[in-house]
């Protein structure tokens, strides 16, 4: 999967919404739990490290398994540690990547693709791999 896009959230558009605590049910409504309890602020709940936090343009299928698909936005924390099996950006040979970090052999990581249509990246010594930051959050549009 390629990034299309990386930018920076924004402050001006902070906001609280209403939120509902009670978990919303899909079979018969209860009239009885319609009511708002708390506000929620979508920064909050997406964003752990501001200054660390960059939103990502995910581009093909590579990752549909993990539940990213193509156009979703991704939520990065370049703050938290790369671990094992860890969805990341990273940057290979200078193209920015969206893989799962496969770190079962350490002196030879591989980016593995969830989907069986795409190859893995299984990285070269002469490769030049750098982790941009951590998935931590998906939005993605019905």
């Amino acid at each position: 999967m390629l990034i299309k896009q990386i930018f920076r959230p924004t402050e001006q558009l902070r906001s609280s919404i209403a939120f509902f605590s009670d978990a919303v049910k899909a079979g018969f409504p209860s009239p009885a739990q319609d009511y708002i309890e708390k506000t929620l602020s979508l920064d909050d709940l997406c964003i752990r490290t501001p200054a660390a936090t960059y939103f990502v343009r995910a581009s093909g299928s590579s990752m549909e398994r993990a539940g990213i698909h193509d156009g979703d936005v991704l939520v990065v924390d370049r703050s938290l540690p790369p671990g094992h099996r860890k969805i990341v950006i990273a940057s290979v040979d200078g193209e920015f990547v969206c893989k799962r970090l496969d770190l079962s052999v350490p002196s030879r990581p591989v980016l593995r693709a969830e989907s069986e249509d795409y190859p893995d990246i299984t990285l070269r010594e002469e490769d030049e791999l750098e982790i941009f930051g951590v998935v931590t959050t998906v939005v993605h549009a019905l």
